[in-house]
């Protein structure tokens, strides 16, 4: 049995679980990885980065990598297109959530919690997610779906995505931005109805609130301070 090293907050892993719920795949489970943030997890995997997909042994880091070969080894139901064409379009799609979204939304959260916060870093990534949100406005499809109008893997890598525009962009007094995109309002809207949508979103939340109160009693600090130090005296 593949075991996928993930966490509720990991907003890649959770692109990989959507995709494991909606195919129905049930001989995978999922761990959260020991020593993860550790010099360890780093030695075991390199990227030292979540989701790992584990196969008998075999480490396979990257999100998009794992969704392409879960795809190869479920194809059914597809969450690729019908056609080249479409398959393409889906990958677009979801390559905006994944590089021009979440990359950047990445690199932003921490600015949510830093004692100064570095407001030209701000503006930079934060008006790239605007302004990336205004193409994803042209791509996205208008009924109910990302693209070909069902479930694909352009929905798995936006609603990851959007869940931290919506939860993290506020906390950085940049307001609205997905409702002054209406294509992508109305998609939100209803993408967080589908069952396979809401349960990871519920894993979203349930992640974001157990970080917010790790913040809230101070033990977030000294975890990544022991992290800090653990990575200073490891072997170069």
């Amino acid at each position: 049995m593949m075991k996928l090293y993930s966490g509720d907050l990991s907003p890649y892993s959770a692109r990989v679980r959507m995709q494991i719920y909606a195919k129905g795949i049930t001989d995978i489970t999922l761990e959260r990885p020991a020593h993860f943030g550790m010099p360890k997890f780093r030695e075991d995997h390199p990227i030292g980065r979540i989701p790992v997909l584990n196969i008998d042994g075999d480490m396979m880091p990257e999100s998009e990598v794992i969704a392409e070969y879960l795809e190869d080894i479920y194809p059914e139901p597809s969450m690729l297109g019908a056609t080249p064409r479409e398959t393409a379009r889906i990958r677009t799609v979801a390559r905006i959530g994944d590089i021009y979204l979440m990359n950047n939304m990445f690199m932003l959260s921490p600015q949510t919690r830093a004692a100064v916060r570095n407001q030209g870093l701000v503006d930079l990534l934060g008006g790239q997610v605007v302004r990336n949100l205004k193409a994803l406005d042209a791509f996205i499809g208008k009924d109910g779906f990302a693209c070909c109008g069902r479930l694909t893997l352009a929905d798995c890598a936006l609603v990851p995505a959007l869940f931290l525009v919506e939860n993290v962009l506020p906390a950085l007094s940049i307001k609205d931005v997905i409702i002054a995109n209406p294509n992508v309002a109305a998609y939100w809207a209803q993408i967080q109805r589908n069952p396979h949508a809401h349960r990871v979103l519920t894993e979203l939340h349930r992640g974001l609130e157990e970080r917010r109160e790790l913040i809230r009693t101070g033990a977030f600090d000294k975890m990544m301070a022991v992290a800090a130090a653990a990575h200073a005296a490891a072997p170069a």
